[in-house]
């Protein structure tokens, strides 16, 4: 059952982490990070190959502009895409929620002497839900290749990118996202309405932030199937931009603006198409 945190404990949030607890959650959380944006960096600089039987058909393939990867897939071939997802996911989303981790370390360290496992499976429960989202990615990657609605760098027809901006935009603007966000946003404010006590606690609390997350950022996700699914530049870019709107004191209004200007994108893009 959900608990507030205890007043008593609310002054320790303030406190610093000691120093080792530190390490082990910036240089984890940070390691990680760097890992999957180094994966990410050895990959194909255009990912039109996850629907080849191997990373070297992939690799083959990548550099063949508009060619469309109908053929069927095979598990393997599936199973490179979702990896690809999940990889790029935990590289995009672990940086904006460093803050949240950090402020949940606080509070486990106010009612118990160790918060380090805790902190870990809170740190899961969350990558968790986004791997399922990156599941979801690849399958619906899968259908679009398949139904020859992608082409060979993996972006849509000009037409689709503009409905995509479009539909995007408007989530901006949704209040869904605006609740989404603001858990994202505050995250003492999640813990104080949140919180459970315990091991399963920490995970039930790390999915059930995963899920405001990906109700915060998943229309965001979908921008990567206009400018290519593997464009480096462009998943950094959206990295940015989330880490922005989540971790400063800007965030709806970048929201807002941000809905605007990709409505009008998409309207002028499916206009010119």
């Amino acid at each position: 059952m959900a608990s507030t945190v205890p007043r008593t404990d609310e002054r320790r949030i303030a406190q610093a982490l000691k120093l080792p607890d530190q390490l082990a959650i910036w240089g984890g959380l940070g390691a990680l990070s760097a890992l999957a944006w180094l994966y990410l960096w050895r990959m194909p600089a255009t990912s039109g190959g996850p629907a080849m039987d191997g990373m070297a058909g992939m690799a083959g393939m990548a550099g063949m502009p508009g060619m469309s990867m109908a053929s069927p897939w095979s598990p393997a071939a599936l199973w490179l895409t979702f990896l690809m997802w999940a990889v790029m996911m935990v590289a995009m989303m672990l940086p904006s929620a460093a803050p949240m981790v950090t402020i949940y370390a606080r509070v486990a360290e106010g009612r118990e002497s160790s918060p380090r496992i805790r902190v870990w499976l809170f740190a899961g429960g969350y990558v968790a839900v986004w791997i399922a989202f990156s599941a979801a990615a690849a399958v619906l990657q899968a259908g679009m290749d398949r139904a020859a609605m992608l082409s060979g760098a993996m972006r849509v027809a000009p037409l689709a990118g503009g409905i995509i901006l479009a539909l995007a935009g408007a989530y901006q603007l949704s209040p869904l996202k605006r609740r989404c966000l603001r858990q994202c946003q505050s995250p003492l404010g999640f813990l104080l309405t949140h919180w459970r006590d315990g091991r399963a606690g920490a995970i039930a609390m790390g999915l059930r932030h995963g899920a405001f997350c990906v109700g915060c950022c998943w229309m965001l996700m979908a921008l990567l199937f206009v400018a290519g699914v593997m464009n480096l530049l462009w998943v950094a870019v959206l990295a940015a931009f989330v880490l922005l709107e989540r971790a400063t004191r800007w965030g709806e209004a970048l929201a807002t603006a941000s809905g605007f200007a990709l409505i009008a994108g998409g309207l002028a893009m499916a206009a010119l198409s």
